[in-house]
């Protein structure tokens, strides 16, 4: 990466200046002297359920920007008022200090937007990035807390020379474009799993569907007596506890004697609802997980493909959970066991090909992740 001016940085370039010094605001804020918001940007803001409104676009032109973690786009349309054009640095209004930065066409809900003519905007944007923390020292209130713009434009800003901040960007901005590849290919390969899982298991009219409570023996958890239960597996304690979490995340405990014994699939009723997992080894279930053991017409490997594209739905009043009835009601094909296998055989090939990337690829996201943040924190000092 070229560091040219970077590295012939000397100290007396480097200048400070307070962050009203060298930004402008969409808006005056209160109790601060006018001196100190001599220019006042011109952006217009919608509300957030407005901006939920608007038809997601991959290919959109137009950034959704929101306050929080919703991200989108939609498709250009000169006639919207609501649309905006410029380089903005978003600060929320409330809620926490999720920084952002865009460069073109957007639509805005519930931000401060930041421009300046005296920086490179998107070195502003990495060096309040690196001081998110103390931005957020700066959000306060019992309920939902609110920014202190009075400290915030306070904030110091260390500027280097033009060259140097371009610099800083084009180094930063390649770390955080490795990453976006990274997860997009993630992606990729996962929706092309789900694809090729789709289409295999879409059958003729000649395949018969069949409830799950007609292929399957359905049975929902209980509670484990503290008596047989450790958080660690010893050799009294080594069966397994399962409960409705996500991965690794589903081991609850280890105890003494097992409540499932044959290979099935589980699925979760309650906070990840409709999450399958596999099961080969006898375990317990805990409760607000149900468990469908198959019956001699199902290949449990693919019950658990069969199973994993439904849309599990729970009721819109009350509260949000799967029952054991309401599951058994649940249609899957049932095409001759030889079928099945062949289907298992393949889907298990792509599957491990993406599992391999799933924890390839986050290790790898998370690697680049903390390169990135070391760069930024040793670029940004100035020590």
């Amino acid at each position: 990466m070229k560091m040219e001016h970077i590295n012939k940085l000397d100290k007396t370039q480097i200048k400070k200046y307070k962050l009203w010094q060298v930004c402008k605001f969409d808006r005056r804020f209160n109790g601060i002297p006018k001196e100190k918001q001599e220019n006042i940007t011109n952006f217009k803001h919608v509300s957030a359920k407005k901006l939920k409104e608007y038809e997601l676009k991959e290919s959109g032109k137009v950034r959704l920007l929101s306050t929080g973690n919703y991200v989108g786009y939609t498709k250009y349309d000169k006639n919207d008022k609501n649309i905006n054009f410029g380089e903005v640095i978003t600060i929320p209004t409330g809620g926490t200090a999720n920084i952002k930065y865009h460069k073109g066409y957007f639509i805005d809900s519930g931000n401060i937007l930041i421009s300046s003519d005296l920086l490179n905007l998107k070195y502003l944007y990495y060096f309040l990035t690196n001081n998110n923390d103390k931005i957020q020292s700066f959000y306060r209130g019992a309920g939902v807390q609110h920014p202190s713009m009075s400290d915030i434009i306070e904030m110091e800003i260390i500027s280097p020379p033009m060259e140097v901040q371009n610099e800083i960007v084009e180094v930063l901005d390649k770390f955080t474009e490795l990453e976006a590849e990274l997860e997009a290919e993630l992606e990729a390969r996962t929706k092309q799993y789900e694809y090729y899982r789709d289409l295999l298991l879409t059958f003729d009219d000649d395949v018969p569907m069949k409830p799950l409570s007609e292929v399957c023996v359905l049975s929902a958890g209980g509670d484990v007596p503290k008596r047989h239960f450790s958080k660690e597996k010893t050799n009294e304690y080594k069966v397994p506890i399962y409960s409705n979490g996500i991965g690794d995340n589903a081991l609850y405990g280890w105890t003494n004697e097992a409540r499932i014994n044959n290979p099935c699939i589980t699925i979760a009723a309650r906070g990840t609802i409709g999450y399958v997992a596999l099961r080969n080894e006898p375990f317990v279930p805990v409760v607000r997980l149900i468990c469908a053991i198959p019956k001699e017409c199902i290949n449990v490997r693919y019950l658990k493909y069969a199973t994993e594209i439904l849309n599990f739905k729970v009721p819109t009043s009350g509260i949000p959970q799967l029952t054991v009835p309401m599951i058994g009601k649940y249609n899957i094909p049932v095409p001759p066991l030889e079928e099945q296998k062949r289907i298992v055989s393949i889907l298990d090939k792509f599957s491990s090909l993406v599992n391999d990337i799933k924890e390839g690829l986050p290790a790898e996201i998370e690697l680049r992740r903390k390169q990135y943040e070391y760069y930024r924190n040793k670029l940004l000092t100035f020590e």
